[in-house]
């Protein structure tokens, strides 16, 4: 059942999803709203919506145009939306220019409120905290209502499976609770009371799925994801307070932003392409040079941006591991097509020399431990094996011995990219390497070929000393999550397993 929902989920970009999510909390509110169970009426719903995003959706435009950034309509048409669901819907001629004002703020704050080209807050929720201190219009978060709770909620889950960051936000929820109990002890109200407000009254769940897992305004690690949404949580009860001064959502959401911009990486570049190279019969490395230098980590991700016209449900998007490695000049992603594959697949192809994409987000754990006496085993799936080709590239550059196994399933030989590089560090660092072969008339010419699929009794008979090793493991979610069920059966301890969520996989 829930590989089944993850293969239509995953059937859509982020951003998408996110799209759709927030367009059927706002036709939920309609339905509901006609039936008067929102107090909202439903035709003021539709034209608030409708002016606010299109107002940030042309807003963008313009504003993109004037800095000469690339950008695509998805990120503007996202940010419309939450203010449509968290601006009260009621018409007037001050209200719509509300409306205008709180759309044209938030899509500024993304070029001016911005570092290295990169947005120190979320849109929606500066612009509302702007709007709060400048005009003395807030926002309602009319949308944390009990009657929209369970759309929002339902949808929520799916998004954050979606983007795999259930802990960060299992975090922000516990950590707000605590807070909600521990400020209406001391403010000596009732705590059965301000818990009911929290769950079916507040901003708590659209806040937590929607707006705190923001990709470009949250922590790129998981340990300070946590610290994060823990600083969130905390400061979102409304009875927060700072001498006269109390916190909002928004607030609360914005002072997390500013953590998150200290701690994160500050990486905007605009990559030209070089070159591309077939390294499978259905995949292509895409070389680029970078604009300007920037540091990263071998086994870190970014996201890829190529607008282009008649763009499909999975947008304009998406996030691929760095196959390269830091020692190296330009920039080498590896990326996998299909038949009939997505617009941006499409667009992607059709790339040519001296094409330029944007690329932000730098972001990630999954690197190498700093100990280099940690013994490791690394495992892989089809394209997937491209966080490996930057570490290992990296201790060949370095010279650096490390203790690595390497599992590396795929169809055929033909099929296996980089092998040119893994054999070069079997030969010269010692890295045991182990091809598993699944198709059909294999000719194992080699002694690290191995028929078959990647099995508990595989990886005990390659790897006898499995117990000792921290296994990495990337490729596809199903692969992934297989994979390290298997593991956890052999008995190896979930802190000894790291894997890769390839996002870039559709």
């Amino acid at each position: 059942m829930l590989k089944k929902l993850d293969r239509i989920i995953d059937s859509f970009s982020m951003y998408r999803l996110l799209i759709y999510y927030l367009a059927g909390l706002l036709g939920a509110a309609f339905v509901l709203a006609i039936f008067k169970d929102i107090s909202y009426n439903p035709f003021s719903i539709l034209v608030s919506s409708s002016i606010l995003v299109g107002a940030s959706y042309f807003i963008n435009k313009i504003l993109a145009n004037f800095f000469d950034a690339p950008t695509g309509s998805d990120s503007a048409i996202i940010t419309g939306l939450i203010l449509a669901l968290i601006i009260s819907p009621t018409l007037g001629l001050y209200n719509v220019m509300f409306f205008i004002s709180a759309a044209g703020l938030a899509m500024a704050s993304k070029y001016i409120l911005a570092v290295k080209k990169k947005h120190l807050f979320n849109p929606a929720a500066i612009a509302v905290v702007l709007t709060a201190f400048g005009p003395k219009q807030s926002a309602s978060w009319w949308v944390g209502t009990g009657v929209l709770l369970p759309f929002v909620i339902i949808g929520g889950i799916l998004l954050v499976r979606k983007i795999h960051r259930a802990r960060m936000v299992i975090i922000y929820f516990i950590v707000t609770t605590i807070s909600t109990i521990f400020f209406a002890l001391i403010s000596k109200v009732s705590v059965g009371t301000s818990i009911y407000d929290m769950i079916f009254s507040s901003s708590v769940f659209f806040l937590g799925f929607v707006m705190l897992t923001e990709p470009l305004t949250s922590p790129t690690t998981q340990k300070k994801q946590s610290i994060y949404a823990a600083i969130v949580g905390f400061l979102l009860p409304p009875q927060v307070h700072f001498l006269n001064w109390y916190t909002s959502p928004e607030i609360s959401l914005v002072i997390g932003n500013v953590y998150s911009f200290i701690v994160s990486p500050k990486v905007r570049i605009l990559p030209t392409l070089i070159r591309k190279i077939r390294t499978t019969p259905d995949s292509a490395d895409f070389i680029f040079e970078p604009d300007k230098d920037f540091n990263f980590l071998p086994g870190q991700y970014m996201e890829w941006t190529i607008p282009h016209l008649n763009t499909d449900s999975r947008g304009n998007r998406r996030y691929f591991t760095l196959a390269s490695s830091p020692t190296e000049t330009n920039i080498r992603i590896g990326v996998k097509f299909f038949n009939n594959g997505s617009s941006f697949k499409e667009s992607m192809l059709a790339l040519e020399g001296n094409s330029m994409v944007s690329a932000a987000h730098l972001a990630g754990d999954f690197v190498m431990p700093n100990n280099p006496r940690e013994k490791l085993a690394f495992i892989a799936g089809g394209i997937g094996i491209t966080p490996y080709r930057s570490m290992i590239k990296y201790l060949l550059d370095k010279n650096q011995r490390r203790d690595v196994v390497l599992l590396y399933s795929s169809k055929h030989v033909d099929d296996l990219a980089y092998k040119s590089i893994f054999d070069k560090a079997k030969k010269e660092l010692g890295i045991r390497v182990f091809y598993f072969l699944t198709g059909r008339n294999l000719k194992l010419d080699q002694d690290n070929f191995v028929e078959g699929r990647i099995t508990p009794d595989r990886i005990k008979e390659h790897i006898p000393d499995f117990m000792e090793r921290t296994f990495y493991i990337s490729g596809t979610d199903s692969m992934v999550i297989d994979t390290k069920e298997n593991l956890i059966k052999l008995g190896i301890p979930k802190n000894q397993i790291k894997n890769d969520y390839f996002s870039g996989y559709s």
